[in-house]
């Protein structure tokens, strides 16, 4: 990018919250994109990069986590900055003082918040009553964090993005709508198959079935994986019962049964195609062990993008 749009591009995203990937336009996330790459350049070259020196991200868990706690407060830390640990069990939010109430307390204390929870109105809630960006760290609705890295990692990957095939296999859940919708704004092709009533939400598909018209991007829904991955790119699932949907899981093994990303099923993508998963993953579930643990398989480089994705949002909001 030229110097002066991208300075018109960073202008643009101080203070924004990061919510929902169709809330950027596409030249943002494609600059979010370049600035993780450009971050995780300057740390493996052991380059000082604090532009965040004395800033605090406080960092709301009411759903755990592995990555995203960690690749929070270690890119905090890199970027000169500190965050702080807040269990949903911990604060007042959880005792019934206002969602309102909490984030006017924060923004009287932190530069940023970061929420994993459950429904995505509290995050929506949050950033409204808060004066310093909320990032969505992961609802039921939306994972843009995790799209945004797995997007980094197929540009670092397949070197372009545009007119690339994404095949999604299971369930239509919250990484299914941020996947769709950065493959919209990007100028991805997306086919997504799932089992009847495990479609993806209805607004969602109709939000990015009208992005995708600006941007020449092709979005297929159907019930066949082999229709789905048919010359796919990439090839990417996810578990089949979510945090919170354990009481469901007989019931969705029995509904996925033929859903599972296996070695008879990627005979139907690309020689070269590429394995993604945004972990943890249920081995001899969702997906075989041969699968992903093959050759194809690049599920850790996804996980390490989390922290400059992560990185690169918070720099560019927060500075």
């Amino acid at each position: 990018m030229q110097g002066i749009v991208k300075e018109e591009l960073a202008q643009s995203l101080k203070g924004r919250d990061f919510l929902m990937l169709v809330d950027f336009k596409p030249e943002e996330i494609r600059y979010l994109i370049d600035l993780a790459i450009d971050l995780k350049q300057k740390q493996k070259a052991g380059e000082t990069h604090h532009v965040l020196k004395g800033k605090t991200l406080g960092m709301i868990f009411e759903k755990s986590s592995t990555r995203t706690r960690v690749s929070f407060e270690v890119g905090m830390y890199q970027l000169g900055g500190q965050g702080l640990f807040l269990s949903g069990n911990d604060l007042q939010i959880g005792r019934g003082e206002t969602i309102w109430d909490t984030a006017q307390t924060l923004s009287r204390y932190l530069d940023g918040i970061m929420i994993r929870t459950f429904a995505h109105r509290k995050v929506v809630e949050l950033a409204r009553g808060a004066t310093i960006p909320v990032i969505n760290g992961l609802t039921d609705l939306s994972h843009p964090c995790q799209a945004l890295a797995d997007y980094q990692t197929i540009l670092e990957q397949k070197g372009r993005l545009e007119g690339l095939k994404i095949a999604y296999i299971g369930d239509g859940n919250n990484m299914t709508h941020s996947l769709l919708m950065g493959a919209a704004k990007l100028g991805l092709h997306m086919s997504v198959a799932t089992p009847e009533g495990y479609e993806p939400d209805a607004d969602i598909i109709q939000q990015t079935k009208d992005h995708a018209a600006e941007t020449g991007s092709q979005i297929r829904i159907c019930r066949d994986p082999k229709e789905a991955i048919a010359d796919a790119d990439i090839v990417y699932t996810d578990v089949w019962a979510s945090m919170g949907q354990e009481a469901e899981q007989k019931e969705r093994e029995i509904a996925f049964a033929a859903y599972q990303v296996n070695e008879a099923l990627i005979k139907y993508a690309k020689k070269d195609y590429l394995f993604m998963h945004c972990l943890p993953a249920h081995r001899g579930e969702e997906v075989s062990e041969g699968v992903i643990d093959g050759d194809s398989s690049i599920i850790f480089d996804q996980a390490e993008n989390r922290l400059h994705a992560q990185k690169a949002i918070m720099a560019a909001i927060m500075s």
